[in-house]
């Protein structure tokens, strides 16, 4: 049996099935992009209420507090406390060092995926946490923001409260727990001493550089952007690391600078533009940035004053580069600040979970 329709009828049909297809993509695009809808509201609340609690505890000092978060009868729970413990102890004495207090932490909780299994819970999420902190000689308030990715499983207790069992996430200040005693009382002096710093004057291609750092910083950035990276390129933080090609980014979206046979990016990043350490030689060794200063934080502190936004900063172990940050700007006392990938950093004190003797600085100055 045919069935016979006119031509005109025909195309109609056809026009209705690619409506209908477009849709469906686009429905399926945007679930598979954005927060989950459908996420049980009890352990969305349970998970911010755990994440501000341990800010608080943080922010306080409150180990009690603290320990009350985690289930630490198992190893991964305990495993889980203590390391947040030490980077507890590293944020306060690194406060210390710089002659400032912290006012507030607040973590913006975005849960990605929850798989509930009988009283335990794992949780996928994305957490940007603003830390403000003022110095001790000023009331001005600065502002940074942190962003991490966490995997989290949760466990009901016998009284329905839930705790933390396990957490696996890249820690901001993993290079810095075990933390070496450095002249505090002389940087600190020297630190409070600073007042504010004029970037108005600046060139354009900076400005535009730091524009460009402040808009696709990740989780540490706006929501505007909806947390992301510029989707225009590769990101190389499941190859080893996004940091240079972060960089890269901000000296050729932002900066304007031209690429070149060894620095280039098309369809993926040459080494120079994704590798941390060719990244600095190349920046080095072609005439486009020159070195300000190189040693530990006690050789540096003191020329790091001189970077401009729009620089950046190589950090290194045993001879080797490891991150590379971008300066984006300076704090109240012209402290200065930087934004980078993995891990996310906006408007970050520059040495903030870099502070063990073995890490060395290489403070390049960009010619724009």
């Amino acid at each position: 049996m045919f069935i016979i329709i006119s031509k005109k009828r025909l195309y109609q049909v056809i026009l209705i099935l690619i409506i209908l297809f477009i849709f469906l993509i686009s429905v399926r695009f945007l679930f598979l992009r954005h927060i989950p809808i459908f996420i049980n509201k009890e352990i969305t609340h349970e998970i911010e209420k755990i994440f501000d609690l341990r800010s608080q505890a943080i922010l306080k000092q409150d180990e009690n507090l603290l320990s009350m978060l985690y289930d630490t009868s198992t190893k991964y729970g305990r495993w889980a406390y203590e390391h947040e413990l030490k980077r507890m102890k590293y944020l306060h004495k690194w406060a210390d060092k710089q002659g400032v207090e912290f006012v507030s932490i607040n973590p913006k909780i975005i849960i990605k995926k929850v798989r509930e299994k009988g009283q335990e819970v794992y949780v996928n999420l994305m957490v940007s946490t603003e830390y403000k902190y003022v110095y001790g000689n000023e009331s001005s308030i600065n502002l940074f923001i942190i962003g991490t990715y966490h995997s989290v499983k949760i466990v009901k207790g016998e009284e329905d409260e839930w705790f933390i069992a396990r957490e696996w996430y890249t820690d901001p200040f993993a290079d810095s727990l075990k933390l070496d005693d450095i002249k505090t009382v002389e940087i600190k002096n020297y630190i409070l001493s600073h007042k504010p710093r004029d970037s108005s004057k600046i060139s354009k291609r900076r400005k535009s550089a730091v524009q460009y750092a402040d808009k696709y910083c990740g989780a540490a950035g706006s929501g505007k952007t909806g947390y992301r990276y510029n989707s225009k390129y590769i990101n190389y933080n499941s190859r080893g690391g996004d940091c240079a090609n972060f960089a890269s980014q901000i000296l050729f979206e932002g900066g304007k600078f031209k690429k070149t046979y060894a620095w280039n990016y098309n369809k993926g990043g040459s080494k120079a533009w994704v590798n941390a350490h060719a990244f600095k030689d190349y920046m080095l060794y072609s005439g486009r940035g020159s070195l300000i200063a190189y040693g530990n934080y006690e050789k540096v502190y003191k020329a790091a004053y001189r970077l401009l936004p729009g620089d950046f900063i190589a950090y290194g172990k045993k001879g080797k580069v490891t991150h590379i940050s971008v300066v984006a700007g300076a704090d109240s006392k012209g402290y200065p600040l930087v934004n980078c990938h993995n891990i996310d950093r906006y408007r970050v004190p520059w040495d903030l979970g870099w502070s063990d003797k073995g890490i060395r600085f290489w403070l390049v100055r960009v010619h724009y």
